[in-house]
């Protein structure tokens, strides 16, 4: 797909991956709707708002709309893709990156359970099922559902969202085969190499990040995926390996922003959201 002059819409934009891919999807010239739950009139607990990322997208010459969201209501994600259709008149390139987890594993609260997999899970289903009639279509579109190295390991205390993770792959998967005949590609990009977004950063607080990779470095990855033909459908696509395939995305750790507000473990840690 030629970027350029495409409409993409990217989910937990207000920070970390998700910013960066909104950014990085702008520069190569596309329209972004920025969603999030973050707005600069109603921040969240860890930093960064659609509305800061929309400004550095248009202070650079680029086009960007905010689209307050919050993944965990169902007709405000359907409202979230309706809406960015009506402002841009189309909808090519959907990258559903947003998540949210809480600590806890077999003993965890059943209303975080259902949160986690209301945002981390059913979101991407109902955003892809609202974007795919109009791609389909026009006979083009890609699709980027964001995993983590959590959908095939499992970290304590993280056993819910690596459940979320590994049924998003297994959507990636089955959505690519409805889809591929229509020109529709879908993917997942598995971040299986530490990138220091806030969320990650909030969720391992003791951790060395010295050698972790700057959110621009996953968000580079997915615009190349973006960039595929159609027939690059149905891959769950970690980073380690695109690295070594492709020669994408040289590192650039040890030069991560590493945020100095103070984060709240308790609290919904997000990855972009």
């Amino acid at each position: 797909m030629d970027i350029a002059g495409k409409v993409a819409l990217v989910t937990g934009a207000s920070r970390g991956v998700g910013r960066a891919t909104a950014v990085a999807l702008a520069d190569a010239g596309a329209r972004v709707a920025c969603a999030a739950r973050a707005t600069d009139a109603a921040p969240v607990a860890l930093p960064g708002t659609i509305d800061e990322t929309v400004r550095t997208i248009t202070s650079a010459g680029g086009e960007a709309l905010a689209v307050p969201t919050n993944l965990a209501v169902e007709h405000e994600v359907e409202a979230m893709v309706s809406r960015t259709i009506a402002h841009f008149g189309r909808l090519d390139v959907l990258v559903n990156n947003a998540a949210i987890t809480f600590p806890g594993d077999l003993s965890i609260a059943m209303k975080r359970y259902d949160l986690i997999m209301a945002v981390d899970l059913r979101a991407p289903l109902l955003a892809i099922r609202a974007a795919a009639p109009g791609m389909c279509e026009r006979g083009e579109g890609s699709i980027v559902n964001v995993s983590s190295l959590a959908a095939l390991n499992y970290f304590p205390t993280q056993m819910v969202y690596g459940m979320a993770k590994a049924a998003l792959e297994h959507l990636t998967v089955s959505a690519a085969a409805q889809m591929r005949s229509y020109g529709v590609a879908v993917n997942t990009f598995r971040i299986d190499v530490p990138v220091a977004s806030e969320g990650f950063l909030a969720a391992m607080p003791d951790v060395d990040h010295a050698d972790w990779e700057p959110p621009e470095v996953a968000a580079e990855g997915i615009v190349w995926m973006v960039g595929r033909p159609p027939e690059y459908t149905g891959h769950n696509a970690g980073m380690a390996a695109l690295r070594a395939e492709h020669g994408i995305m040289p590192s650039r750790a040890g030069r991560a922003h590493v945020p100095s507000t103070a984060f709240v473990r308790e609290s919904a840690l997000e990855r972009g959201a």
